[in-house]
Order: C-alpha cells, then sequence, then structure tokens
C-alpha cells in the first residue's frame, strides 16, 4: 500500500509542470472577439448601402487587443459604397470572414470617391477568407466609360503579413486587386473572372511591394493576370491558370522618362490558355532603371499569342530602335510547351542599350494554326539559346 503511495507521489511530481504549463497557456490566451456586420446596422439586401455598418464593426475589430474577427455571414448580400478600412490596429492580428457577397453600386450610384470599392491599410497581420464573392458590376463602366479611369475592386495599401484565400472577384470597373507597399503578402486558391473584352479589369497589380506569393489561383480578365509594377521584387507565382487575358506581365515600367526598377520575379507551372501575351516584359522608350533576375519556367500554353515576350518599345505607335529603355537582364524562359495562336512564339524587342543574359531553354511551342509555322524574332537580345522550337538565330551573344 505504501509502495503504490509512493508511486502515485511520484507519477503527480512528474505530470504536474505540464498542467502547470498548460494553465500557464491558458492564462496568457490572446483574447480573441468577433464582430458580426449584422449587429451594427447593415441590412444585407443587396440595395441598402451598408458601408457605415462595415467600418463600425470594423473600429471595433481594430480596436481591441488580442485577436478579432470580423463576420460577414453567408446568405447576405452587402452593397457598400466607397469604404476605407484604415490601420494601425490595436489587434495583434485580424480575420475578416467573407462568408456572403459584396456587391459594388451601379455606375450612376457611385459617389464622388470612383478610385476603389475597398481599400484596407496600414493594417498588419490581416487574414482574409471565406469563399464569398465581391462583384464589381462592372459591365456599365465597360460600355459608356471605356476610355476613362475606372474604379478597382479591392486595394491593399501598407499591409504587411497579409493573408488572403478562397476569395471570388468578379467583373470589377477597372482592376480587380491591388497592392502598394506591402511586404509579405500571399494569395491563394483566388478565383477572378472577367470577360476578354473588359478594358483593364487585371487580376492583380502589384506596385512597391516585395515577398507576394500567389498560388493554386483562376484569373480569368481583359487584360493582364498578374502586372508586376515599378519597385517591385520578390515575386513568386505559382500553378496558375491565366486566360483570357493578357498574360502575367513585368511592367509596363519606364512611362514618362521614369526610373523604375523590378527583380526577383519567378512565375512556374502556369497555364496561358487564349490569352493574347504569355510571359511579358513591357518597358517604354527613355525610361531608366532595371528589370532583373526574373525567370519564367515550366509553362503551358494553349492557343498563346506571343507566348515569349520583351517589348521595350511598349506604347509606340513608330518604334525608335534607338531610343534607350530600362536595362533588362538576367531573364530566363525554361520549359515552355503548347501552341501559339499564330506564328508569333518569341519576341524579343531589345531597346539600343541591350538585354543581356537572355536565356531561351527547353522550349517546344508550334503554332495552333497548320499554315503557319511559328517564328522567333530579336532585336538587340544578347544570352543563350538551348534546346528550342522554332529555332532562334537572331540571339546575340
Amino acid at each position: 500500500m505504501q509502495g503504490g503511495v509512493i508511486s502515485c507521489i511520484l507519477i503527480l511530481s512528474f505530470v504536474s509542470p505540464c498542467l502547470c504549463f498548460t494553465r500557464l497557456n491558458f492564462g496568457l490566451a490572446i483574447k480573441e472577439s468577433s464582430y458580426n456586420v449584422m449587429n451594427y446596422g447593415a441590412k444585407g439586401d443587396g440595395k441598402s448601402d451598408d458601408a457605415n455598418a462595415f467600418l463600425s464593426a470594423w473600429k471595433n475589430a481594430c480596436g481591441v487587443e488580442g485577436v478579432s474577427t470580423l463576420i460577414i455571414p453567408k446568405g447576405k448580400v452587402f452593397m457598400l459604397k466607397d469604404l476605407e478600412l484604415k490601420g494601425p490596429c490595436k489587434a495583434t492580428s485580424i480575420h475578416i470572414q467573407l462568408l456572403g457577397n459584396i456587391v459594388a453600386p451601379n455606375m450612376d450610384q457611385w459617389g464622388k470617391d470612383k478610385i476603389r470599392l475597398i481599400r484596407i491599410s496600414n493594417v498588419k497581420s490581416l487574414k482574409i477568407d471565406g469563399e464569398g464573392k465581391i462583384e464589381g458590376n462592372g459591365s456599365s463602366w465597360w460600355q459608356k466609360c471605356r476610355n476613362c479611369k475606372r474604379p478597382r475592386l479591392l486595394e491593399f495599401y501598407a499591409c504587411n503579413d497579409l493573408s488572403v484565400s478562397y476569395v471570388n472577384l468578379a467583373n470589377s470597373p477597372g482592376a480587380h486587386i491591388s497592392i502598394n507597399s506591402g511586404d509579405r503578402s500571399r494569395f491563394v486558391h483566388m478565383n477572378i473572372n472577367a470577360p476578354s473584352n473588359s478594358p483593364n479589369t487585371d487580376g492583380f497589380i502589384i506596385s512597391g511591394s516585395r515577398n507576394v506569393v500567389f498560388e493554386d489561383s483562376t484569373i480569368a480578365t481583359g487584360d493582364d493576370c498578374i502586372a508586376i509594377k515599378a519597385g517591385s521584387s520578390y515575386i513568386n507565382a505559382t500553378r496558375l491558370a491565366c486566360g483570357p487575358g493578357h498574360g502575367i506581365s513585368v511592367g509596363s515600367l519606364g512611362e514618362n522618362k521614369r526610373r523604375d526598377t523590378v527583380e526577383e520575379v519567378h512565375v512556374k507551372n502556369c497555364t496561358f490558355s487564349g490569352t493574347t501575351n504569355g510571359a511579358r516584359i513591357k518597358t517604354w522608350e527613355g525610361g531608366s532603371g532595371y528589370v532583373r533576375k526574373v525567370t519564367f519556367e515550366d509553362i503551358k500554353l494553349i492557343k498563346t499569342g506571343y507566348p515569349i515576350v520583351i517589348d521595350q518599345h511598349y506604347g509606340t505607335k513608330n518604334p525608335n530602335k534607338n531610343a534607350g529603355s530600362l536595362q533588362i537582364s538576367e531573364v530566363t524562359f525554361k520549359g515552355f510547351e503548347g501552341t501559339s495562336a499564330d506564328g508569333r512564339a518569341i519576341s524579343l524587342s531589345c531597346s539600343s542599350n541591350g538585354c543581356f543574359n537572355i536565356i531561351l531553354d527547353q522550349i517546344n511551342i508550334v503554332s495552333s494554326n497548320p499554315k503557319m509555322k511559328a517564328q522567333a524574332s530579336c532585336n538587340n537580345a544578347h544570352g543563350r539559346v538551348g534546346k528550342v522550337i522554332p529555332n532562334v538565330p537572331c540571339m546575340l551573344k
């Protein structure tokens, strides 16, 4: 009997620190709070402007210490007019559950600010998910205001440690998502959809940002699936389905003789289907700066117009072959397989500065039109050609 007591005491003395540690963890647990927009006066009828209710819920979610959740409930449709969710926040992290749908007003119902529908700024550790949808109602904009500046759907400014997943966006008047001045952003399982003839409806526009990841998403628009603009670096795009649209582009850069820079862009295991371009770098004549350390690898092509493009005379009706532009170097196109829409397979149109260390390897592009043969063209492109179809005799060493 005494031996049993001693054994019990020994066991308790062994497990006690674990129990204390567990209690200590519970004792220091971060407070979690949730805020449902319906509790702040949102109607969710798709007609009433629910922006004020969203803003009130956001102020509480942002202002509380610990972890907070903003709930946009399922089964409701929330019409918003120009919503801005501002930080910095007291909350260590915020989770927005987009379970219901958000719709933009009709064109004639927009207020004075026609720059974007939703702007989220200066928020750290923000997570957005939930399989809800943001509908832009862009068709009237495309018809009546085709050549004017049209609003974006969702804009992130100076948001670090951002995670967005399983969100659907459609029919933005302008670009769908913009990421500006952020660090460490991740977009996964996104679905973006707009007609092929919808103008300037880019899927993503990135500027002044670094460490941005795109994975396992579908982007079908009337412009670039992803446009990587000035000041961006360490951008990774993997397992994306792009098309229709204008492909994945670095640029445009150097407009109005600006100095722009982009580096460390890596696109891998992506499909371009019915896009006007595939992998593209585009810069304006007269600009300065650089594009360097860019790779497009393991790319599948389905009737893609211009599958591989470097265009340093972008936006110019009468290109000046003697004009300078940004310095392009260390660019690799590798593992391309599939069809071009016609005979235009590879186009490397570099400025008088020249493009250097351009690598083409393991490429097999044929024309989807049996009457046309896939071809390559170059100007001032310096680099190396490995196993490539079509032949690229114009590459300079």
